[in-house]
């Protein structure tokens, strides 16, 4: 019987193939390797002192040197390591049973680089944690595949390349803190283009009818269809970007206005209508395949409201748990146990005659090479996978709720189709002059619901979707006439394309081939966190620092942000993968240059010729007067501009609302600012109504010359108006923060504004004021009265616990939490806290990985700022020794000049 070492990524992971490899002839030792050991210096702290001169350690790529990657052990992995070396002298065999994707192979190889282990090695696969599964991949080890490590390894390098080239050309010309990317910068693009699609867009007006008819069998309602023979318009007949028909449409369609369809709806109320034609044809639906990363995060999204990162956080713990099968693939495949499993358990739930008649069904994947798992994403299990109910009771929340949305999908795959009969009626009357106007009507009935009963995209209840889905028409006969019982003329407005959210976002990168479907939810969140978008319920909206960076790379680096470009980067990746392809030739053709230009010739035909004025303008249009109104990027954020006046743009202003109209209204409402609106009695100061980037507040006096201090400034209360801010009103702002008199032991009490909104402060007491509550009326005995209320919200004192990770290997057992606190949500671990950034919008789904590095990142801040105050504390100790020392020779200098009359040896002078 052997010992032998069995290394993974997770914990999580490890606890369950301990459990699973008990009562083996082998002794076995699972250990994690708590994710990756090591990576690229992150900061150049990182860099070792040998290299650290060398012009290339910034990017930690040799590029003169093979593109020779300089690795360095991460710093919290370093203890893990040492536990793992000292494992290893104690075992007769190591199996490195990382992810089967190309990561899970880098991270072993890593583990091999670091370890240098002497016994022998073995990597074990499996897309499946359970006892039969992990068994098996005991039998069936294998070799590390280091076609899959070249490919990773080379997309690491290119990824660091671009982005640690590219980027420090952002910082100089947009703003500090930017980043690009290979597939980021590809994914921003795609944003901002339908923000631009939205900003040309152009409205247009149309008309049409509907009429509820009746017939003995029922009543139906019915969409005017076309008129004297021509088809009646509808908004696809517009052209988005001039509100004009198109080409296609113009004079091929009636256009109905206002006035056409009200003398429509008159003259028809008095005519007689019939059934022209009544066509009944079958039709049928099949499912959709199981799931693979994508579609599972667009489904996600749809039917759950999670975001991609969320939907992943939570796959991967039902996968580490044993219940569903690795969560990053491209293939649509099930085995030949899932296909079984799956049909008995629809056998079971739904009745036989739900099963698809022709036997198990196979499906065809759209990715050309599907190198992740080598299976769809389903559910796992021995000898069945659990009902939903069990993973409810075990896991409960996020992961109950993807469960049996995966459940269902793979139920779903494999049952019959829904087959039915879609029913068109078309209805007949006339008006003056023998024109006829023709109506339609479809509806769909569905006899045998099939898959439908299990699972219908973008809906939670299946029963429900299915009703709305039928519409009944009433069987009627042609010729047969028909009573009006109601008609109107309604009125349409085209509508812009509608914005991306997360679904359609993934669906948009996965139809291109961008990027990986396992990198999605990262890069989704990578491109909110650096401010390039931000969220409108559900829809990702630009930023318009976002246009800028989108800017200069359309500009300067074209190919390096084209679709087609990265694609073809994308199918290199896959091929070196394959081992198709050499990773050396093609790191050179990347940077260096050969069929086409290399990122060094591209850097280096940028250099200064960017000119940042020009990309961090976004042109909106002209006034009246034909001058260009602009908006631009600045240090402080985004303006409007037209000649030399300027104004803000107020924060989280989506771009396709600045209008030209909207842009002369801030430019007109910062005007007005710099007129008074009259002078404040007691200080003879002028007082202004002005409009900032945080919103609209008044200002007593103007900033004095050669003066850092700024004049006192207000902001309006939530929900008042630039039109309704007289003088009166703004002094009234002004007084605040506002004395109301002093409590019974003489503590002042104070009436307040801040960032969220307004607040009572007495001592080391606070309270917000709430509706009807008002700061500026508020009387003493009423705020002592709500001072007096227990303490809730954002108060420092009582911080609430949103949500806990519950005890966290990496802190050592220690719980994370996130808590609501005074200042908004933070992470904390009991002793350092980090605020969530302003991007979080659950922040009780807030990301594990995440919420560690906020949290090391404020450790790290907060020890160099003890360093700092211990190295001032030192120095102020140094330099009262040295003074001390100083004293004490110059004293005993003195004592010698006396005794010698004047004179010193050498010695003690130099000691003085």
């Amino acid at each position: 019987m052997g010992k032998i070492l069995v290394i993974v990524e997770s914990p999580t992971k490890a606890k369950k193939l301990t459990e699973y490899l008990k009562g083996l002839p082998d002794q076995y030792v699972v250990e994690s390797s708590v994710g990756h050991i090591r990576d690229l210096p992150s900061s150049s702290a990182e860099i070792p002192a040998k290299v650290k001169k060398e012009p290339w350690a910034r990017i930690g790529i040799n590029v003169e040197a093979d593109f020779d990657p300089l690795y360095v052990v991460r710093s919290d992995s370093k203890k893990r390591i040492n536990e793992l070396k000292s494992l290893l002298k104690q075992v007769d065999l190591l199996l490195l049973a990382t992810d089967e994707d190309r990561e899970g192979e880098a991270i072993s190889w890593h583990l091999l680089e670091v370890l240098k282990p002497t016994v022998p090695v073995k990597r074990m696969v499996f897309h499946e944690i359970t006892k039969t599964k992990i068994r098996e991949a005991l039998e069936e080890t294998r070799e590390l595949d280091n076609s899959l490590v070249e490919a990773q390894e080379t997309r690491r390098i290119v990824d660091r390349l671009y982005g640690y080239e590219v980027s420090p050309i952002l910082w100089r010309k947009v703003k500090p803190k930017l980043s690009a990317g290979r597939v980021q910068s590809v994914a921003t693009r795609m944003v901002v283009e339908r923000e631009r699609e939205r900003m040309r867009f152009r409205s247009a007006e149309y008309w049409d009818l509907t009429g509820t008819f009746s017939a003995q069998e029922g009543s139906f309602s019915a969409k005017l269809n076309s008129f004297e023979g021509k088809r009646v318009a509808t908004g696809s007949d517009f052209d988005p970007e001039t509100g004009r028909l198109t080409a296609k449409s113009d004079g091929k369609v009636a256009l109905l206005s206002g006035d056409d369809a009200r003398s429509l709806e008159d003259q028809l109320g008095r005519s007689s209508f019939s059934v022209i034609s009544a066509e009944e044809k079958p039709t049928s639906r099949r499912p959709p395949a199981p799931f693979i990363t994508s579609t599972l995060q667009q489904e996600a999204g749809r039917k759950l409201g999670f975001e991609a990162r969320r939907t992943m956080r939570a796959a991967q713990r039902l996968y580490e748990n044993g219940y569903i099968t690795y969560m990053r693939t491209d293939s649509v495949v099930l085995s030949d146990l899932a296909l079984q499993q799956a049909r008995q358990q629809i056998e079971e739930t739904f009745g036989p005659e739900f099963l698809h008649p022709g036997g198990p069904r196979f499906y065809k994947g759209k990715v050309q090479n599907a190198q992740e798992a080598h299976e769809a994403i389903r559910p796992a299990g021995d000898p069945t996978p659990p009902h939903p109910e069990v993973v409810h009771a075990k896991l409960g929340g996020d992961e109950a709720r993807l469960y049996e949305l995966i459940w269902k999908r793979t139920l779903a795959c494999q049952m019959a189709d829904a087959k039915g009969r879609r029913m068109t009626l078309r209805v007949g009357g006339e008006v003056e002059g023998g024109r006829e106007a023709v109506f339609q009507a479809t509806g769909t009935v569905w006899d045998q619901p099939g898959f439908l009963r299990a699972y219908v995209e973008g809906s939670d209840d299946p029963e429900a979707a299915l009703s709305d889905k039928e519409t009944v028409l009433p069987p009627v006969e042609v010729g047969q006439p028909l009573g009006l019982d109601a008609l109107s003329a309604e009125e349409h407005h085209t509508t812009p394309p509608a914005r991306l959210t997360e679904a359609s976002l993934v669906k948009a990168l996965e139809e291109k081939g961008i990027g990986r479907p396992s990198t999605y939810a990262s890069i989704i969140d990578t491109i909110q966190r650096r401010e390039y978008v931000f969220k409108k319920g559900t829809a990702l909206v630009p930023t318009f620092t976002a246009f800028a960076v989108v800017s200069l790379m359309e500009q300067n680096f074209g190919e390096l942000i084209d679709e087609d470009f990265t694609r073809q980067m994308e199918n290199s990746l896959d091929e070196i993968s394959r081992g198709e392809r050499e990773r050396l030739p093609y790191l050179k053709g990347f940077y260096f240059g050969g069929e086409r230009a290399g990122l060094k010739a591209l850097l280096e035909k940028v250099g200064d010729e960017v000119d940042p004025r020009l990309v961090n303008t976004i042109p909106l249009g002209q006034d009246a007067a034909g001058e260009e109104v602009v908006a631009r990027v600045g240090r402080y954020g985004p303006y409007v501009q037209s000649g030399e006046r300027r104004a803000s743009v107020p924060d989280l202003t989506c771009p396709d609302e600045l209008t030209v109209e909207r842009a002369l209204q801030l430019l007109e409402d910062s005007a007005k600012g710099d007129e008074p609106l009259g002078v404040d009695p007691a200080t003879d100061k002028p007082v202004y109504l002005k409009s900032g980037r945080f919103g609209p507040y008044v200002q007593l006096g103007d900033p004095e010359e050669g003066s850092k201090k700024k004049p006192k400034m207000v902001s309006l209360l939530r929900g008042m108006t630039l039109e309704e801010v007289d003088l009166q009103l703004a002094l009234r702002l002004l007084e605040l923060p506002r004395s109301l008199g002093a409590n019974a032991e003489g503590e002042e009490v104070l009436a307040r504004v801040g960032r969220y909104g307004p607040y009572l402060t007495c001592g080391t007491e606070s309270r917000s004021l709430k509706d009807p509550d008002n700061v500026l009326d508020i009387t003493l005995e009423r705020a002592l009265q709500v001072l007096a209320e227990p303490k809730t919200g954002r108060g420092r004192t009582q911080a609430t616990a949103l949500h806990s990770y519950g005890a966290v290997e990496a802190l050592d057992g220690v719980e994370l939490k996130v808590m609501n606190g005074r200042y908004g949500p933070y992470v904390t671990d009991g002793e350092v806290n980090a605020s969530l950034p302003k991007t979080a919008d659950d922040p009780t789904a807030f990301p594990l990985e995440q919420a560690l590095e906020l949290l090391a990142a404020a450790r790290e801040r907060k020890g160099k700022k003890k360093t700092k105050k211990k190295a001032a504390k030192k120095k102020v100790t140094k330099k009262a020794a040295k003074k001390a020392t100083t004293k004490k020779a110059s004293k005993k200098t003195a004592s010698k000049k006396k005794a010698t009359g004047g004179k010193v040896e050498a010695d003690e002078a130099e000691e003085a």
